[in-house]
């Protein structure tokens, strides 16, 4: 069933998937998710393997489109079948919150995205409820644990916000969804499974 979340079919992912096809999304624009991100995110998949507890499902974000698009996508390996999502990205990434990641930073204090691959770690119960940690495999997100760097949902990621100024909130650099959006999230990705995050 088709909601507010783009879903789309192709062929198997990881290896086993070349490129997405477009999808129409809630507001009837097409979307897509860029070959060259999924590229990038199934050659982060094989190098990451061996810590992986778990290859079924894996996400990408994509920062080359705004906020106020679908753009934090989880893939089916096996189907190719693809979830998508409005995420908030960091204030540091965006000083004057044009909607768009001009910048990435791994540097403590930045407030800012980072590039790279994450493993998602362990569930916990932080300052927006039930969150999700995340660990950076990269050199570019290297300190993503020391600066507390994880999924969680936020207000100013609802779809309110969105309706209201055409563009999310920004976070402090974790990955900010709407809370509906976000249990969903954490429920598929879960431990053990790669996050790959980037712009082209």
């Amino acid at each position: 069933m088709l909601t507010r979340r783009n879903m789309l079919q192709g062929g198997a992912a990881l290896g086993f998937v070349a490129a997405a096809r477009p999808a129409m999304g809630a507001t009837g624009s097409p979307l897509s998710l860029s070959p060259l991100l999924l590229d990038r995110a199934r050659a982060a998949l094989d190098r990451n393997r061996q810590y992986l507890a778990h290859t079924d499902v894996f996400a990408i974000a994509d920062f080359s489109r705004p906020s106020g698009e679908e753009r934090f996508h989880l893939v089916e390996t096996m189907t190719g079948r693809v979830t998508s999502y409005h995420v908030a990205h960091g204030r540091g990434s965006d000083p004057h919150h044009s909607g768009f990641v001009q910048y990435f930073s791994d540097d403590p204090g930045s407030k800012a995205s980072s590039a790279g691959a994450y493993l998602t770690g362990d569930f916990y119960y932080g300052k927006y409820g039930r969150s999700l940690k995340l660990k950076g495999m990269d050199y570019t997100n290297r300190h993503a644990e020391t600066r507390a760097i994880v999924i969680h949902a936020a207000p100013y990621a609802e779809p309110e916000i969105l309706d209201r100024y055409g563009k999310l909130g920004r976070s402090e650099g974790c990955f900010a969804f709407a809370r509906a959006d976000h249990q969903e999230v954490i429920r598929r990705l879960g431990p053990g499974r790669l996050l790959y995050c980037d712009k082209v």
